[in-house]
């Protein structure tokens, strides 16, 4: 790693940005130096102006990923290096004005249907039911379940926690999913595959982001349903309880996540 690298990621730190937002913006001003084949700190303010024209004519970047890389340019010059010029607050990118994709209840039920593996049925159910994002619901920790009040420990977006009621039902039903793998530490946990088995190792980590959205876009093409949906579409529509089918029969309640059943 460089030093300016380096200072950049202690900026970013002392800032208090994400790790995943430390990564996106490093990443911004490396395809910039990678553009020029040029060091950042050596370019000047015409070259700014000449790249976002190639991401915004040539590149044809999509608004998000034209944000992440403005912002992170931006934070380098201005932040880090001290550099206050014009180009960067001309530039800003373009807006825009779609209607979310809308998923009814039996669509929701048909696409989660299509989920083979349970872990990734149970994560995608559990953030349906209780509007979460992805992350949100992939790492979810059995600490952060508090079964006695009904809810849920949510690590938010920007360490922003918050407290999440949990139905009932749903409560018993990621009871009876953790039964199957019984993780000390998460609620799914990644499994690994071996022939035609899964299982859960010890010491597994959560799952992915990737594999999590992965298998809700092959069950929703399996599904048949000719929606532009994404995982974060199912925390827009949360609903008010699971439906029968999603998740196995659920047990008798237990009175703690690591009582075994009777």
């Amino acid at each position: 790693m460089t030093p300016l690298r380096q200072r950049m990621l202690e900026d970013l730190q002392l800032r208090g940005f994400s790790p995943r937002t430390q990564e996106a913006y490093v990443r911004a001003v490396h395809q910039l130096a990678a553009h020029f084949h040029r060091p950042p700190d050596q370019l000047g303010e015409e070259e700014l102006r000449e790249y976002f024209l190639y991401l915004t004519n040539v590149k044809h970047f999509a608004p998000a990923s034209f944000t992440i890389a403005l912002c992170g340019i931006k934070f380098f010059y201005e932040r880090t290096l001290s550099r206050e010029w014009k180009v960067l607050e001309l530039v800003r990118p373009v807006r825009e004005k779609k209607l979310p994709a809308i998923l009814s209840r039996d669509e929701v039920r048909r696409i989660l249907g299509c989920v083979r593996l349970p872990v990734y049925r149970a994560c995608l159910t559990t953030i349906y039911v209780c509007g979460l994002r992805l992350q949100e619901g992939a790492h979810l920790a059995v600490a952060d379940v508090d079964t006695a009040r009904g809810l849920l420990h949510i690590h938010g977006k920007g360490r922003r926690d918050r407290y999440v009621p949990v139905p009932g039902d749903a409560l018993t039903l990621l009871r009876e999913h953790w039964r199957t793998h019984r993780s000390p530490q998460w609620l799914f946990p990644a499994p690994v595959r071996e022939g035609t088995r899964y299982f859960v190792p010890a010491g597994a980590g959560p799952i992915s982001r990737s594999s999590l959205q992965s298998a809700f876009v092959r069950a929703l093409r399996q599904s048949g349903i000719h929606k532009r949906a994404h995982v974060h579409t199912l925390r827009h529509h949360a609903g008010s309880r699971i439906m029968p089918g999603w998740w196995p029969d659920a047990g008798s309640r237990a009175e703690s996540w690591h009582r075994a059943p009777a």
